[in-house]
């Protein structure tokens, strides 16, 4: 399903600040060669979460779902003058393109990458997490909130991407699992009564969860 008219969503990247010369490139590579370079965050949702983080200026940061690494590098830019960014993810191949983008920004010193299993991984981190971004396996993220809230400090700021799953979430019998995951993980996050959250119709769909 489309969720955004495509003239609307070029109105609002042409009125919007525009991809530096690295993301351009990160984005053209990602698109050729990438067997999914739809996973990708892209310009308006990288802007959005470039300045979000430059709003926050978190110390420590958690993604969950590296990719090629185009999220981390905008969440990255609004770190703390010590912050470190941490990020997840499971395919191999993904993570040394990340890592190599990561260098291309000089952002190596600021970014830990870890290869693996993200519920292990996270586990063994000793944090307390000023923002996460969520946007791994859809099944498993009830799963990475439970691990991550309590470890976000009063005031910090998780993201949820893909809220909406193509319109999934939408259909009066949803179908797969994927679909039926966000759907349930949607449902937990508005019982919360420890966070304020916000759903937006940005992309796939994004949550703002606050804790209080």
């Amino acid at each position: 399903m489309e969720l955004i008219h495509p003239l609307a969503e070029k109105y609002a990247e042409k009125f919007s600040s525009q991809e530096d010369g690295l993301l351009k490139s990160i984005t053209a590579e990602t698109v050729q060669s990438h067997a999914e370079p739809h996973m990708m965050s892209g310009q308006l949702q990288g802007q959005f979460l470039e300045i979000i983080s430059k709003l926050v200026q978190p110390r420590r940061v958690l993604e969950i779902g590296t990719m090629i690494g185009y999220s981390t590098i905008c969440l990255a830019k609004g770190l703390a003058a010590d912050g470190l960014l941490h990020t997840i993810e499971k395919r191999e191949q993904d993570a040394a393109i990340a890592q190599k983008n990561f260098e291309k920004a000089g952002l190596s010193g600021k970014i830990k990458l870890h290869t693996g299993i993200a519920a292990e991984i996270i586990e063994q981190l000793d944090e307390t997490w000023d923002m996460v971004f969520i946007d791994a396996d859809k099944p498993s993220y009830i799963k990475y909130y439970e691990l991550v809230k309590p470890r976000l400090r009063k005031g910090g700021i998780i993201l949820a991407d893909n809220v909406l799953f193509h319109g999934d979430v939408l259909a009066e019998q949803i179908k797969g699992k994927n679909g039926k995951a966000i759907h349930a993980f949607n449902e937990m996050i508005a019982a919360d009564d420890e966070v304020e959250k916000v759903m937006l119709t940005l992309r796939d769909g994004l949550t703002i969860i606050r804790k209080k």
